[in-house]
């Protein structure tokens, strides 16, 4: 018979039954399982039970001399003694324990809903747990019980392959974003200019690749192959891009040490108008040099510039007291400006206007230069009273040459000519006739006008 229960010498399961009864443990945080697989919800299994407390006397009971009994199926099966205590107290003590034994099929259930990917093992374990029903010594609704199980057993197989494809679509969501990513790199790599910001995407790219997982190791190594190739040789375009860089400012960095020493060559010269021209044909050069490395670049223009400024400040100072001695020369050629512009009167007669015209011109020279800026101011008075002896005298020439003017005749007397043979035409009605002639005259008129303007001016 078996040894009756008494406190604190509770009836135990056997090592084999606890392995039976106890869900194995889930994967440890942190694994490989856990970080490549996200637990999906899949319908796999009813949720757990509340958990109620049962009531044992509907299916179990102790008898007087203590001996226990379950009831399943209509069949009463012993299965302990209860010495501990009253016949009711002994009733609660195998519920409770029937009541523990569902606390672990809930549990199971729990587990299949949250992790269908463990469906195989929690199929396992739900079978274990069926089978030692009839030797369970237990009170309680065993058939319920045995329900469960069978509906965590039958909803196993769904719940693996639902959870089966779940993983199939995340691990080929991860595997195109990973192939997107390395896209993009390989992209950046090939085409990009832009160095610090397709830098900076290429790092938060590796960022990003760090947190997808759930990818073949296979599948995985020849993507990061090609992110690993597109990242190395982006740095080594942008390496070679601005080596290249570093050796056009060093030679930037002669040429313009070279034209400084040019520029401060030249900037105490006097040749002024050989010096500006040189100042910037120098001025070209340091524009198609290129720049230097910012510091020394900045230090070579300051450099340059200030003999540049050097020269050209001396120039302006000697052109401006230039300028303050000539305006005096500037006040005397307006006064005979003055003096001379009634004087010159070709219509009064050319002869004469024409000879006070070089009287003002030996003036004008004997006086000298003006200030820079009013020189062609200056130029255009004197010149406008040349140009009217100048039109005077051509006029004259135009008027006088015999040849234009007897062409002029000979066109003015063959249009009169056959205006008059128009007008006899049409005296006599010959209207056709005299339409002809007239169009003759009015080309001979034309020929006419136009050399009487080629004299007359």
């Amino acid at each position: 018979m078996t040894q009756p229960p008494t406190p604190g010498n509770t009836p135990k399961p056997s090592p084999a039954a606890m392995a039976k009864r106890t869900p194995k443990p889930g994967a440890r945080p942190g694994s490989a399982d856990q970080q490549h697989t996200t637990p999906s919800p899949v319908p796999a299994a009813p949720l757990a039970a509340p958990v109620v407390a049962s009531d044992p006397s509907k299916f179990g009971r102790v008898a007087e001399d203590g001996t226990v009994y379950v009831t399943r199926g209509g069949v009463e099966r012993e299965i302990g003694s209860w010495q501990a205590g009253s016949p009711a107290e002994g009733l609660a003590h195998y519920g409770q324990r029937f009541d523990d034994l569902a606390t672990e099929v809930g549990l199971l259930e729990t587990r299949l809903a949250a992790h269908p990917e463990d469906a195989a093992q929690l199929r396992t374990q739900a079978e274990a747990l069926k089978g030692s029903l009839d030797t369970q010594a237990v009170i309680g609704d065993l058939d319920a019980l045995e329900a469960r199980l069978d509906a965590i057993i039958n909803h196993s197989e769904e719940a693996s392959q639902r959870a089966k494809e779940a993983k199939a679509e995340r691990r080929a969501r991860a595997i195109a974003r990973k192939e997107e990513l390395a896209a993009e790199a390989e992209d950046l790599a090939e085409n990009s200019t832009e160095w610090k910001k397709a830098g900076d995407r290429i790092r938060a790219i590796l960022d990003e690749w760090r947190t997808i997982r759930g990818i073949d190791r296979t599948t995985d190594d020849a993507l990061w192959k090609r992110y690993s190739r597109a990242r190395d040789a982006f740095n080594r375009r942008r390496g070679s891009h601005f080596a290249e860089l570093d050796r056009n400012r060093a030679s930037a960095r002669r040429a313009k040490e070279d034209l400084v020493q040019r520029a401060e060559a030249l900037k105490d010269s006097t040749d002024w108008n050989e010096t500006a021209r040189a100042y910037r044909d120098l001025m070209s050069e340091w524009k198609a040099a290129g720049r230097a490395p910012r510091d020394v670049d900045d230090k070579l223009w300051a450099q340059f510039r200030a003999a540049q400024d050097h020269f050209f400040e001396a120039r302006n100072a000697v052109h401006a007291e230039r300028d303050r001695e000539f305006e005096a020369n500037a006040q005397a050629k307006d006064a005979l400006i003055a003096e001379y512009d009634a004087l010159i009167d070709p219509a009064k007669g050319l002869g004469a206007a024409k000879s006070k015209l070089r009287e003002l011109q030996d003036k004008w020279e004997e006086i000298g230069f003006v200030p820079r800026g009013k020189v062609r101011e200056y130029e255009d008075k004197i010149g406008a009273i040349e140009k009217r002896v100048a039109d005077a005298e051509e006029s004259r020439w135009r008027a006088s040459y015999p040849a234009a003017q007897d062409k002029v005749n000979q066109f003015q007397v063959k249009a009169d000519d056959l205006t008059r043979q128009a007008e006899a035409a049409e005296a006599k009605g010959a209207t056709a006739k005299a339409a002809e002639l007239r169009a003759q005259a009015a080309q001979w008129q034309e020929f006419a006008d136009v050399a009487a303007k080629a004299v007359n001016g």
